[in-house]
């Protein structure tokens, strides 16, 4: 299948010729579009000049950052697309992606889950929890119910450290065993807990903390 996140922009004038970028590449340059917006024009350039240069246009500023928007949106849609056509797992990297992209730019901790069918295949996937700068409080009941609602057979979970540190620390490590053990009383199982800051995203079950 050729990937193709921009089509629908055609009516954006200007857009960079990205039909035949890679996944990883279109990735990377959206991560680093969120870690580095435009600089709005400071009060000194308009004292020099009543002429602002594009950059410092508000209405370009509102345009390039609507097209972020859009093209973010199409290739998480993209991501998640595939997610949902087999095994979330099979496709590693593109469940990191996702999570990547998601995550990117926020500036306080959010608690995803992602809810999966006996086939691993992605159900829905919601925020469930949020939080602030250095913390988020969750409710293993409320996962649980949450799970239960979507008739989940297994789950996923990640959360972000905005720090950008993504080493889990050892309350992440509690956390896990305690939703793992909360899911397992009702037949759910855990597959992964990802931490996920900037471009990392780490996984609890290849770390063998699962």
């Amino acid at each position: 299948m050729n990937f193709h996140p921009f089509q629908g922009l055609q009516d954006l004038p200007d857009l960079p010729d990205a039909a035949h970028a890679s996944r990883e590449a279109l990735v990377a340059e959206m991560l680093g579009l969120q870690a580095h917006p435009l600089p709005g024009p400071s009060p000194a350039a308009l004292r020099v000049s009543d002429r602002e240069t594009p950059h410092e246009d508000p209405a370009t500023q509102q345009l390039l950052t609507r097209r972020l928007g859009v093209a973010r949106e199409l290739l998480m849609r993209e991501l998640r697309d595939r997610m949902a056509q087999g095994p979330v797992m099979s496709s590693p990297q593109v469940l990191r992606d996702w999570l990547r992209l998601r995550c990117a730019g926020l500036q306080h901790e959010v608690f995803l889950a992602l809810y999966l069918d006996a086939n691993h295949r992605l159900i829905a996937h919601e925020e469930v929890f949020r939080g602030t700068l250095t913390q988020t409080s969750v409710y293993p009941r409320e996962l649980v119910k949450s799970a239960l609602a979507r008739n989940a057979a297994a789950i996923a979970v990640a959360h972000n450290h905005p720090s950008g540190q993504a080493e889990p620390s050892r309350a992440d490590e509690f956390l896990t065993q305690t939703l793992k053990s909360a899911l397992a009383l009702v037949d759910i199982r855990l597959i992964d807990h990802f931490v996920v800051a900037g471009d990392q995203c780490v996984s609890f079950a290849e770390r063998g903390l699962l």
